[in-house]
């Protein structure tokens, strides 16, 4: 069954079963490998991309619930948050990189939603996005140097 969605402002007809997760439509049949596949439960975050402007998790979402969103993958992210990227740069956040994809979505949805955050509105909006190198302290640190709070390197 055909689906029309809008990924990456690019309009597409995709023929998958509703049930099929986006996560599989992104990297199977767009080749949008950015995205990451992690647990398939949802719970790692390494599958995050923007639903509609949300950090959402592609892995169990169906694409019969997508016709009419705007659908945003990591492929995108350096040409809407070019300080983003730096800032993950600068600060040496990403080790084995996996989950970064995931973490970068996140934080851009919530600089997007909150241009100022402070460490508890950073705390929450992460949570869930897993790092299994711990390097959460430099993901805080990337963050709020992107909102203009810190210099690089900085702890946070």
């Amino acid at each position: 069954m055909g689906h029309k969605l809008n990924v990456n402002g690019d309009a597409v007809d995709i023929d998958v079963s509703g049930d099929t997760p986006l996560l599989w439509v992104l990297r199977d049949h767009l080749g949008l490998t950015g995205t990451k596949y992690g647990c398939g439960g949802g719970y790692c975050g390494a599958c995050t991309v923007h639903v509609d402007g949300a950090a959402t998790r592609s892995c169990q979402l169906p694409v019969s619930t997508l016709p009419g969103k705007a659908i945003r993958t990591i492929e995108t992210l350096e040409d809407r948050h070019p300080a983003l990227v730096k800032t993950w740069i600068d600060n040496n956040v990403a080790q084995c990189g996996y989950c970064q994809s995931g973490q970068l979505m996140s934080a851009s949805a919530l600089l997007d939603g909150n241009p100022k955050p402070t460490d508890a509105d950073i705390d929450a909006a992460m949570t869930g996005n897993i790092c299994r190198c711990g390097t959460y302290v430099r993901i805080r640190a990337a963050i709020r140097q992107a909102a203009g709070q810190t210099a690089a390197g900085g702890a946070g």
